[in-house]
């Protein structure tokens, strides 16, 4: 019974193999690609990034056998040069799949070299309330219609499919809904997305986004350094500024501006040093100020962005550096009183305000204008005022009238020529 039952099961084996190959396809058949039309979105600059997504999408489309390449298109311009520009033309010109360009949606702009893009295209439409052409002179929807730089309207991505049926793409056809004919698309959208690194590459070239990254890069270093901890932030600091470095080199960026802001860093970073802002922290905010504005060529990240990073490295610097610092650095104690009398050394000249270094803690100081302080000199501390320290030079500023009084009484003669403990038989011998 048990040889049956295992001969039964490999009949049975047998025949399911037997089946499947005859049912299979020969081998090369490939089943017939089903219609579609690979969409790609457009934003932001155009730049190599979206360059090579548009050439990638195009090689796709035409192994897949789209019916066609729609590119949905939202840009002011772009940074691509002269050659790689009409290089990538010609290839949505010549593409053996028809290319479409729909600028939209409603409020989208197609300026500078997106205008030529849209150009390059065999079919163009834009959404109501759109503008192509020159940022300086820019021709409206209806317009650019009237003008032939565009063939018709479409608010949304299906309209504009359907209007491409009447154009002999076959991507509509008519049905009958309520009683009225109606038209529907009959192909498959497909998204063309470039991958999660050209996504992150494309947005670092944007300028308000790499400059950005250059300011956050170097204040991480900078704070890195600083508080002495355990490399998180120059760890990120530095993929801030390789990300920074990518945009910068696609951006058409001035070296003189990007010295300008790295100078505003280090001009902060002096004062940090110093322990209290002075003038290399003015140095600093109008270095960055200056640079961040004439950071791009033709090019110019928001006013929004511009305004916000500039005033908050310079509230950073000046308060929230000094304040991180003493609390990385300084040294528990029971009631800060208790730091009085400590002996220390001053890290720069205090005269009147400088830094001292106490119990290995650098701390904000403050002497009187008549004993400044030189660096390296030993100072002692004679009192606290919130979170700086009131220092004298160890030797030659004032005393406190205790020690005064006890070295006096010193030094004083005995009383009755009797030295206290001193025994009158003792004075008498």
């Amino acid at each position: 019974m048990r040889r049956l039952a295992t001969a039964f099961f490999v009949l049975l084996a047998a025949s399911t193999a037997a089946i499947a190959v005859i049912a299979a396809p020969p081998v090369g058949a490939k089943s017939p690609p089903s219609r579609h039309v690979a969409v790609l979105q457009v934003s932001g600059l155009v730049d190599p990034v979206v360059a090579d997504a548009i050439g990638d999408a195009l090689r796709q489309a035409e192994r897949t056998q789209a019916v066609a390449v729609l590119l949905q298109l939202n840009s002011r311009g772009g940074v691509l040069g002269p050659s790689r520009l009409a290089r990538l033309r010609r290839q949505v010109a010549e593409s053996r799949v028809p290319v479409a360009v729909w600028v939209g949606p409603t409020g989208a702009k197609a300026y500078g070299q997106a205008f030529d893009l849209l150009g390059g295209a065999q079919f163009k439409g834009v959404a109501p309330g759109t503008n192509v052409g020159d940022s300086s002179d820019p021709v409206e929807d209806e317009d650019a219609i009237a003008q032939g730089l565009v063939q018709f309207s479409a608010p949304t991505i299906g309209d504009f499919l359907v209007q491409l049926d009447d154009r002999g793409l076959d991507t509509a056809k008519v049905v009958p809904r309520g009683g009225q004919p109606r038209r529907e698309i009959t192909v498959r959208v497909v998204n063309a997305k470039p991958g999660m690194v050209a996504q992150l590459l494309h947005t670092a070239a944007s300028p308000s986004v790499a400059f950005l990254l250059l300011v956050v890069g170097l204040a991480l270093i900078v704070l890195e350094f600083y508080t002495a901890g355990i490399g998180v932030a120059a760890v990120t600091g530095a993929v801030c500024l390789v990300l920074s470095a990518y945009g910068l080199a696609v951006l058409p960026t001035r070296p003189w501006a990007v010295g300008l802001v790295v100078l505003g860093l280090f001009g902060y970073a002096v004062d940090l040093q110093a322990g209290t802002p002075r003038t290399w922290t003015v140095i600093g905010t109008v270095s960055l100020a200056v640079g961040s504005v004439g950071l791009y060529a033709g090019q110019r990240a928001s006013w929004f962005t511009l305004v916000a990073v500039v005033a908050g490295v310079a509230l950073f610097m000046v308060a929230g550096m000094p304040a991180m610092v003493r609390a990385r650095f300084s040294t528990p104690t029971i009631g800060r009183q208790a730091m009085v009398g400590e002996l220390g050394l001053a890290l720069a000249a205090v005269h009147p305000e400088g830094t001292v270094e106490i119990k290995g803690a650098p701390w904000r100081a403050r002497t009187n204008r008549a004993t400044p302080i030189a660096v390296g000199q030993t100072v002692r501390v004679v009192g606290i005022d919130g979170f700086v320290l009131e220092v004298e030079p160890e030797s030659g500023g004032a005393r406190d009238y205790r020690d005064r009084v006890a070295t006096e009484g010193a030094n004083r003669p005995p009383i009755g020529g009797k030295t206290p403990g001193q025994s009158t038989s003792a004075r008498e011998s």
